[in-house]
């Protein structure tokens, strides 16, 4: 446990923060989660509204750092991939 009041502040800090970026996390997660339901079920344009949430959430995630940015692309670029097979089937 912290002993000094900076290091108090500091763990309160982190606290925050962890719960924070587990929330981004898991709203990233699940609007994935939807796209791909959307994809599965052949409904394009709820697949595209979906999608563009998704990469808003996947962009931000990338950004701090919550998950690799490279990682938010590709999972981004499978993502419009199998849009665009439902689109030409």
């Amino acid at each position: 446990m912290p002993n000094t009041q900076s290091a108090k502040k500091r763990f309160r800090q982190d606290v925050v923060r962890k719960h924070r970026n587990l929330a981004i996390k898991r709203e990233m997660r699940n609007q994935v989660r939807k796209v791909r339901e959307a994809v599965n079920a052949g409904n394009v344009a709820e697949a595209e509204t979906e999608f563009r949430l998704a990469a808003k959430k996947l962009d931000r995630a990338g950004a701090r750092n919550l998950i690799h940015r490279n990682a938010a692309a590709r999972v981004k670029s499978r993502l419009t991939a199998k849009i665009k097979a439902i689109k030409q089937a």
